[in-house]
């Protein structure tokens, strides 16, 4: 009779996930992921054949998450933007974590889906992933820097935010 499974892929992503939040993507190592799981380091390959392969792992995981919660939403340019920026406050580590190269693209292609459509209502099909490109690089830009602390210059940041989310809109509108 074989001996029973001490974890699983999914527990193994999940404590992968709490740990690069609590302490880094230097410190998720397989070792630390067998400590968080409960069993010997050399058990994790059964599951994941290296930590390139945890990282894609973790990494696709995040992205995936990431797909749900945008499609939980109306599904308007406000609301995704502000969902993006709402999931990487709360999972900053996981969010770069998935702009690397360690995230797969078939999952990005999900994520990317719902910010697609929305560009696709706002500027027409001939356009759409030009202005989804815009809308995510300036929100990502927006959010990294508001993760490492850049925005130094006193005033609101969630207004900041909001101003340029407004703007956003309207210099897509305008441009149709």
């Amino acid at each position: 009779m074989p001996t029973p499974e001490k974890t699983s892929f999914e527990e193994i992503v999940a404590a992968g996930r709490d740990l690069l939040e609590a302490a880094g993507l230097q410190k998720l190592t397989m070792q630390s992921v067998a400590q968080r799981v409960g069993v010997r380091a050399p058990s994790l390959y059964k599951h994941v054949s290296n930590r390139a392969a945890l990282l894609a792992a973790v990494a696709e995981a995040t992205v995936e998450d990431l797909a749900v919660h945008l499609e939980a939403t109306d599904r308007s340019l406000e609301a995704l933007t502000r969902e993006y920026r709402r999931f990487a406050l709360n999972w900053p580590e996981g969010f770069r974590l998935m702009h690397s190269t360690e995230a797969p693209s078939e999952a990005r292609v999900r994520a990317a889906a719902p910010v697609l459509h929305a560009a696709r209502q706002l500027v027409g099909e001939q356009e759409a992933l030009e202005a989804a490109r815009f809308v995510t690089a300036w929100a990502t830009g927006f959010i990294e820097m508001e993760l490492n602390g850049a925005f130094r210059l006193g005033g609101d940041v969630e207004r900041a935010f909001e101003y340029g989310l407004t703007a956003l809109r309207r210099a897509l509108t305008d441009a149709r």
